[in-house]
């Protein structure tokens, strides 16, 4: 009976240690699956996953994108050192529901909790958008459309509707008067009616009560104001004397004279190359030739800066109804009262042009 307790005692045992065995063997596996998963966990939220490799590092979420297009501009830059990681983080912070179109930017070393975070959160880039120098809404549609989402089209259908442009005192052919030359920031995926809006509300504090006033005693709209402006802007570039220049063209108008403004003629003529106007280039019929039609050109041929703008605001009361570039060449003006003054003044530029043989 003693041999029998025993051999019993023992496979008891050997039981227990069998269980500890098979319980120790599962702890094992639960530690390493749970370590695995830790640093699964750990490696998809905190370790660096964003390789630019000496590229570009900014990527452009159009408007309606969805995750599987995020995914392929990432794939598309190849800038993911693991794939699967970044989807599966995205997935758990919901970001594939929350696509925020823009223009984002990439930094070596982010980890997908930090990209993530940003795009989810819809932290873009602005861009900035330098109007200046432009002369017709076209040139000014072509350059917002490569800064901004908003197409070349969409911009042109808003700028060319004169039904509706009617509601802010403008039309097709003076649009370009609403466009006040500065640096402006906006938001890459900015709609073409967004941006149109904020141009409204940029000019508006640009107008303010001193240049209203001073607009009121001129007998001109906005955008008459802005289209002598252009002129003037072309025609000097010594500050000075753009407000007797201004005054100049006031007096021809409100003479009922002519402008004769050769800066119209080479906008009419549409080569912005010529350095002398020609009798060939009067004869130019176009609605800017002012040598041809009375009064102002239906608008701007330039977006003119704030300086030659506020000139013509502020324009000097003179006499002159003539003035004629120097023969010195210094940028500065002869002005006269009268024709024959003026015609001595021209003689004296046409010999110094011929001298220096230009001839066009």
């Amino acid at each position: 009976m003693a041999k029998k307790k025993s051999s019993s005692s023992n496979l008891k045992k050997r039981g227990i240690s069998k269980f500890k065995k098979i319980f120790i063997a599962s702890l094992i596996i639960c530690l390493i699956s749970g370590f695995g998963l830790i640093y699964f966990y750990y490696k998809s939220v905190y370790v660096h996953n964003i390789n630019l490799k000496n590229q570009e590092p900014y990527i452009y979420i159009k408007t309606g994108s969805n995750f599987e297009d995020v995914k392929n501009l990432l794939a598309e830059k190849n800038v993911l050192l693991n794939v699967a990681s970044f989807e599966w983080l995205a997935k758990q912070k919901n970001y594939v529901d929350r696509i925020k179109p823009g223009k984002y930017k990439l930094e070596n070393g982010m980890t997908n909790n930090q990209l993530v975070n940003k795009l989810r959160a819809g932290n873009q880039e602005p861009v900035n958008i330098t109007i200046n120098n432009i002369r017709t809404k076209y040139e000014l549609i072509s350059k917002v459309s490569k800064i901004l989402e908003a197409d070349s089209n969409q911009l042109k259908s808003i700028l060319e509707n004169d039904h509706e442009l009617e509601k802010i005192k403008l039309n097709s052919d003076n649009i370009i008067s609403l466009f006040i030359p500065n640096t402006y920031q906006f938001f890459w995926n900015t709609s073409a009616e967004e941006f149109f809006a904020r141009m409204i509300n940029e000019s508006d504090k640009f107008w303010n009560k001193l240049r209203l006033e001073k607009l009121g005693k001129l007998n001109l709209s906005m955008a008459e104001v802005i289209t002598l402006a252009s002129i003037v802007e072309k025609e000097s570039n010594y500050f000075p004397e753009r407000p007797i220049i201004a005054s100049v063209y006031l007096n021809r108008v409100r003479k009922g004279m002519k402008l004769q403004a050769d800066p119209t003629v080479v906008y009419a003529v549409g080569d912005f190359s010529i350095n002398r106007v020609l009798d060939i280039h009067l004869k130019k019929d176009s609605p800017y030739n002012t040598y041809m039609y009375q009064g102002l050109p239906p608008g701007p041929i330039s977006i003119p800066s704030a300086n030659a703008i506020d000139a013509v605001l502020k324009n000097e009361k003179t006499p002159y109804i003539y003035f004629c570039a120097k023969e010195d060449f210094s940028g500065k003006h002869n002005f006269a009262a009268n024709y024959i003054q003026h015609s001595n003044n021209a003689n004296k530029f046409r010999k110094a042009l011929n001298k220096r043989k230009i001839y066009k």
